[in-house]
């Protein structure tokens, strides 16, 4: 696999089309920060790393959904950088989505953060994907 980001997104995105409450993926330290971030910001309900599957273990996300409309939390998983063709971005080219209402997944020298995170932090990095 050459993109193990763009795995763990598409999981995602085909699990919450087939209304999956979980899905599960193999786990790094990279989607272990992608998943901490989602449930920071309201996207998934929990994750965990089931320890001794794997190499690293297995990372299994709880999907969030509007318990009266049943309509997922997440309306859009879209992978900006990819291996063959990176997109970086300085502190004032960080994109803005949805007019703020959206995320995006910066990869920093301090680590993973949206892009208000690092608009605050005045510094910029890989933009990983956009999350709305």
């Amino acid at each position: 696999m050459t993109d193990p980001i763009a795995d763990l997104l598409t999981r995602i995105r085909n699990a919450i089309m087939a209304g999956h409450k979980v899905v599960e993926a193999p786990a790094s330290n990279l989607k272990k920060e992608v998943a901490r971030i989602l449930f920071e910001k309201g996207y998934i309900l929990s994750y965990k790393v089931v320890e001794g599957e794997g190499v690293q273990g297995v990372l299994k996300i709880a999907l969030k959904y509007n318990q009266k409309t049943k309509k997922p939390a997440i309306k859009e998983l879209q992978r900006v950088s990819r291996p063959g063709l990176r997109h970086y971005a300085s502190v004032e080219e960080l994109p803005r989505i949805l007019n703020g209402l959206g995320i995006a997944i910066i990869s920093t020298s301090k680590g993973l953060m949206t892009d208000k995170e690092a608009k605050k932090e005045k510094i910029g990095g890989e933009v990983l994907c956009y999350v709305y």
